[in-house]
C-alpha cells in the first residue's frame, strides 16, 4: 500500500493489538514494501510455492484492490467514513489504501470485543434504488455499446480506406435498443395497475428485494422476510404480497420518504422540556435509534391535553416502557406505521395481522361500481387517497363555472378562461372503466382545490370502493353452515354490485375469392375462423 510500519501504526486505533500478532523477527522482516507484498501472498496463498518479488506481483495487487474501477460511489464513501471513522473527502469515491487499513483495524478490534457487528437487516445498511438509478445503469450500458459500435465502424473504415462521417459514427440505435429491452423485459418494469384509484397509488409505493442483483423467492431466508424494528414508520409491517414473495415485496409507510442518500426517512416530533414548541424532523434509521421514540397509539393529539405518565417507547431496537420526561421524540400520527392500503381499514388495531393483510390486498382487487357509495365507517384518509391518486378533477385556482358538460368544464378566473377536459369511458389496462362525472353546476363559484369531477370509485372527492350492505352473523336454516355465505337476491336485481368492463377485440376480414359475382369473406377472430358468403 506504499506505507511502512510506522505509518501503519499511526493510522490505526489498536496499535498494541496489531503489534501483539508480530514477533520481533517478523517486525524486522516486514520493514519494506517488497517484504510486505511477499508476506501478503504467502499468508493468503495467492501463489504456489515460495514467491519471488517482482513488479508483476505489485501491479497485480494494485489492480485488484486499488484500481480506479474499484468504485465505492458517493453513498459507499459516506458509509465507509461513518463506519470506520475516516475523514476522506466525499468526492473521492474510489477505494483507497487507508480504507483497507481501517477495515483491517476494525476487524482486529471486533476480534477482541471492541465495537459491534453490523446488522444486515437494519435499514441503515440498505438503500433504495430508484427508477432513476436503474435508468442510469442502462444509460451506462448503452454508452458501452455505442463505444463498441464506434470502434467497429472506425475499424471497418480503416480496412476499406474510407472516411467515416459523424452520422455514420454515432447512432442512436444502441440507446433505443437498450431502453426498449429494459422497459420490455426487466422484471421490475411493470405496467401500472389501474384497477381502482387505491391500486394506482399503492403500486407506485412498492418496495422490492427482487430483480437483478437482488433476492429470489426461493432462496430468501426467513430472517430477511421478517419485520425489523427499523421498519417502524418506514415500511408497513402488514401490507406485503402473499405466497412465495411474502416479506420480499413491501409498501412504504404513509408518511415515509426517500432521503438524499437513498435511505428511508420517517417524521417525528421533537420534544422540548422547557418549551411547548413542536418541531417536525425527518430522521434516517441510523439516527433515530439513538433517541427514545414514544409510540403514537397512546399519545394525545391535542397539545393542551396532558400526556400519559408512562408511555411505550422504542430505543436501540428494543421496546421499553418509560416515563414521559425521558422521551426525546414522539410519533406524529398513529397511522404512520402503516401503508396507505392498511390505513384504510377501520379498527385495524382490533384485527388479526393475517386478516389485515388479506383486507389490504382485497381492497386493491375491488373494481369501480356503476353506482359508487361513500363508506359509513372509515378512517378519515379516503379523501386524501382519492386526491393523491389523480382520478378526480381538481380546481387549480378560484373562479366561476361558465359551462359544464359531460366531456369538459369551463372555468373563468384571474382574467383567463380555462377548459378542463374530462375522461369519458376509457379502458384501463385492467379492462375497468375510467370515467369522470361533473360535480359542479353552471354559475357556481369554486375555490382552489375543490373537486370539480369525480372519477372511478370516488364520491364527493372521497374513495368509495364498495357498498354499505347489511351483514348479519346468524344461522339461516342451515344454508350458511360453517364457511358458507348467504347472499340476498337484491344485490343482483338492483345492480348494487354491477360494474362496467371495457374489452377490446380485433377481427380481421379477408376476401378469399370472387366466384360468379359472389364474394367469399373470411372472418378471423383469435383461433376461430368464420366464412360469410
Amino acid at each position: 500500500m506504499g506505507s511502512n510500519l510506522r505509518e501503519i501504526l499511526e493510522n490505526i486505533c489498536y496499535p498494541e493489538i496489531f503489534l501483539s500478532f508480530l514477533t520481533d523477527k517478523e517486525k524486522n522482516k516486514i520493514g519494506s514494501k517488497e517484504n510486505a507484498i511477499l508476506e501478503f501472498y504467502q499468508q493468503f496463498a495467492c501463489v504456489g510455492g515460495d514467491p519471488v518479488f517482482s513488479e508483476s506481483l505489485c501491479k497485480e495487487l494494485q489492480k485488484k484492490f486499488f484500481h480506479q474501477r474499484c468504485e465505492l460511489g458517493r453513498i459507499g464513501r459516506r458509509n465507509m467514513n461513518q463506519r470506520l471513522n475516516l475523514n476522506i473527502p466525499k468526492n473521492n469515491i474510489f477505494l483507497l489504501p487507508r480504507d483497507v487499513l481501517a477495515a483491517a483495524d476494525h476487524l482486529i478490534g471486533l476480534k477482541f470485543g471492541m465495537g459491534t457487528l453490523d446488522d444486515m437487516n437494519h435499514l441503515k445498511n440498505k438503500r433504495i434504488r430508484s427508477v432513476a438509478d436503474l435508468l442510469q445503469d442502462q444509460f451506462g450500458l448503452a454508452l458501452v455499446r455505442l463505444e463498441n459500435a464506434v470502434r467497429g465502424t472506425i475499424g471497418g473504415a480503416i480496412r476499406h480506406k474510407l472516411m467515416p462521417t459523424p452520422q455514420n459514427l454515432v447512432t442512436s440505435t444502441p440507446l433505443t435498443t437498450t431502453y426498449d429491452s429494459f422497459f420490455g423485459l426487466h422484471p421490475l418494469s411493470q405496467v401500472l395497475d389501474r384497477t381502482n384509484p387505491l391500486t394506482q397509488i399503492v403500486h407506485g409505493r412498492k418496495l422490492s428485494y427482487l430483480g437483478p442483483g437482488g433476492l429470489t423467492g426461493r432462496t430468501a431466508s426467513f430472517r430477511i422476510r421478517d419485520i425489523h424494528p427499523s421498519h417502524y414508520g418506514r415500511i408497513c409491517p402488514i401490507d406485503t404480497s402473499e405466497g412465495i414473495n411474502v416479506g420480499l415485496i413491501g409498501s412504504l409507510a404513509i408518511h415515509a420518504r426517500i432521503g438524499y442518500w437513498g435511505s428511508l426517512e420517517s417524521p417525528f416530533y421533537e420534544i422540548f422540556e422547557k418549551s411547548k414548541k413542536i418541531r417536525m424532523l425527518y430522521l434516517s434509521p441510523s439516527i433515530d435509534e439513538y433517541y427514545m421514540v414514544a409510540a403514537g397509539n397512546s399519545l394525545a393529539l391535542s397539545q393542551g391535553i396532558q400526556e400519559e405518565q408512562v408511555v411505550p417507547t422504542r430505543y436501540r431496537q428494543e421496546f421499553l416502557t418509560i416515563s414521559w420526561e425521558r422521551v426525546h421524540l414522539r410519533s406524529i400520527f398513529p397511522f404512520q406505521y402503516f401503508s396507505i392500503g392498511a390505513s384504510l381499514i377501520p379498527f385495524i388495531e382490533h384485527n388479526d395481522a393475517n386478516r389485515a393483510l388479506m383486507s389490504s390486498n382485497m381492497q386493491r382487487q375491488a373494481v369501480p361500481l356503476s353506482r359508487s357509495e361513500k363508506c359509513i365507517v372509515g378512517t378519515g384518509l379516503e379523501r386524501q387517497v382519492a386526491l393523491d391518486s389523480g382520478v378526480t378533477a381538481i380546481a387549480e385556482h378560484e373562479g366561476k363555472v361558465l359551462y359544464t358538460d359531460i366531456d369538459k368544464i369551463v372555468l373563468s378566473g384571474n382574467g383567463d378562461t380555462i377548459g378542463i377536459p374530462l375522461v369519458m369511458y376509457q379502458r384501463s389496462n385492467k379492462n375497468t372503466c375510467m370515467h369522470q362525472k361533473p360535480q359542479v353546476g353552471r354559475d357556481r363559484c369554486i375555490k382552489k382545490g375543490q373537486v370539480l369531477a369525480d372519477g372511478a370509485a370516488t364520491v364527493g372527492g372521497e374513495l368509495a370502493l364498495g357498498k354499505n350492505v347489511l351483514v348479519a352473523y346468524m344461522p339461516w336454516e342451515g344454508y350458511n353452515f360453517e364457511d358458507a355465505v348467504l347472499i340476498s337476491e337484491r344485490l343482483i336485481y338492483r345492480d348494487i354490485y354491477t360494474s362496467f368492463h371495457i374489452r377490446k377485440y380485433e377481427i380481421q376480414t379477408h376476401v378469399t375469392f370472387i366466384l360468379m359475382g359472389v364474394r367469399s369473406i373470411l372472418f378471423t377472430y383469435g383461433n376461430m375462423k368464420f366464412r360469410l358468403m
